[in-house]
């Protein structure tokens, strides 16, 4: 949207393809309309930041510089330089009609998805993604429980649960598997964002209004249940993540948010060739060079495709795109990349804090489903890396079919990665951005 406003002030012919039905992407997400929610901005952090750009952008829209194409799912793109198709599936679940869009440039800006590393219990009802609990608070105004454990790593979880008890919920417990000691280890980074500590600041201010206390070094290892939630066990954790024996704790919940970060979300990039590299915490970012240019001429990118970072860094790369796709310089464009490599630093430092450590797979029982879609356990991919021989996901991938199920490995795939021995592989190449069915395949 940031990059939308920007590239149609300069006077470029813009299309704005948007999956949703409305504008602000997962960070900014709308309540349904039939909800009649009278304060929008109450769940949310920065909401001007949304509001003013999504009038510039609706001006726009009016005077017809920018088209905005809503509900469109792009699910591939083909092409060349100055001559790229983006092929969408219309409609709120993709299903629709077909529609392709010609454009001689192309601004990537697909966000990302939730990091789950699995143990124990995962699968039973009331276990939900962090940010899918803040997801459902936001569009749907529900809880996904009433007495909610936060668990995870980064800093989502400390928005998450302050969203959640101010919402009504009772939070026993953060349960942090890092911590925030190394944070300290980049006095730099921390020096110039002090924007990111005021952050900080409110977010812990929110938890001691609301009593919630935050465990650090400490994971759920375990969920209890029949039906759905009933507790969970908490274990202290070594320097890498493995559990210390004798150290659970069983708390009484109904529901638990947990996830461990975000997976920059690389399709359809990938697909066309854009070169990827290893994040500090073990994730897959596409190679951006410092005008937001990807390794593919003609496509550029902005957001989480970078590098996880945030709302505020992926609205500044939105703008510098912008302003290179137009051929601007000058102050402003200075400017805004001074400030998104300070926001990049931070998000680094981020990213080191909290990156996973490889002693986690010691949750893991060999009956503990790793692969939801397909049910393969931990213990199938533990036998086929060692006695069948696999040395990668993608051979534990063809010997026990994980990964091969509806999310096609975006759930499973960093856990597999790890009991596969990798240190991040190579990053997945899709050649379908999104589900899309077979009469629109046909009609191409």
């Amino acid at each position: 949207m940031a990059a939308a406003v920007a590239a149609g002030r300069l006077g470029l012919r813009v299309a704005l393809l948007d999956s949703a039905a409305r504008t602000g992407g997962q960070f900014y997400r709308h309540p349904a309309p039939g909800l009649n929610a009278r304060r929008p901005q109450a769940l949310h952090h920065a909401w001007q930041a949304y509001a003013g750009r999504a009038r510039r952008l609706a001006a726009l829209v009016a005077a017809g510089r920018v088209a905005h194409l809503a509900e469109h799912h792009v699910w591939a793109v083909t092409g060349a330089v100055g001559e790229w198709s983006v092929h969408t599936a219309l409609g709120p679940d993709g299903a629709g009609e077909r529609r392709t869009v010609r454009a001689a440039k192309l601004l990537l800006a697909t966000g990302a998805h939730e990091r789950q590393l699995p143990f124990p219990g995962w699968t039973l009802p009331g276990v939900v993604g962090a940010g899918g609990a803040q997801a459902v608070l936001k569009a749907g105004l529900v809880l996904p429980g009433r007495r909610i454990v936060v668990a995870g790593s980064g800093p989502l979880l400390l928005a998450v649960a302050g969203s959640l008890a101010a919402a009504g919920a009772e939070v026993p417990t953060v349960v942090e598997a890092s911590g925030y000691v190394g944070y300290a280890r980049r006095p730099g980074a921390l020096a110039a964002n002090p924007g990111k500590l005021a952050e900080g600041a409110v977010h812990g201010i929110g938890l001691l209004r609301h009593r919630i206390p935050v465990r650090t070094r400490a994971a759920v290892t375990e969920v209890h249940g029949k039906d759905r939630v009933e507790a969970v066990t908490v274990m202290r954790l070594d320097h890498d993540w493995r559990p210390v024996p004798g150290t659970g704790k069983q708390i009484a919940c109904d529901a638990l948010a947990v996830g461990h970060g975000l997976v920059p979300q690389l399709e359809p990039a990938t697909g066309i060739g854009c070169a990827t590299r290893l994040t500090p915490d073990g994730t897959h970012a596409l190679v951006v060079d410092e005008r937001q240019r990807t390794t593919v001429p003609g496509i550029w990118t902005a957001g989480e495709t970078g590098g996880v970072g945030g709302a505020e860094l992926a609205m500044v790369e939105g703008e510098l795109a912008a302003l290179d796709i137009a051929g601007r310089q000058g102050p402003g464009r200075e400017s805004r990349a001074r400030r998104r490599d300070r926001l990049r630093r931070f998000a680094d430092a981020m990213a080191v804090a909290h990156a996973p450590r490889p002693g986690w797979t010691a949750w893991l029982g060999d009956d503990t489903d790793v692969c939801r879609c397909e049910e393969v356990t931990a213990g199938e991919v533990r036998e086929a890396v060692g006695e069948l021989g696999a040395k990668d996901a993608r051979t534990v991938k063809l010997l026990t079919r994980a990964g091969m199920g509806w999310c096609q490995g975006r759930m499973c795939g960093p856990a597999v990665d790890c009991l596969t021995g990798g240190a991040g592989g190579t990053a997945p190449r899709r050649p379908l951005a999104c589900p899309v069915t077979l009469e629109r395949l046909a009609e191409g």
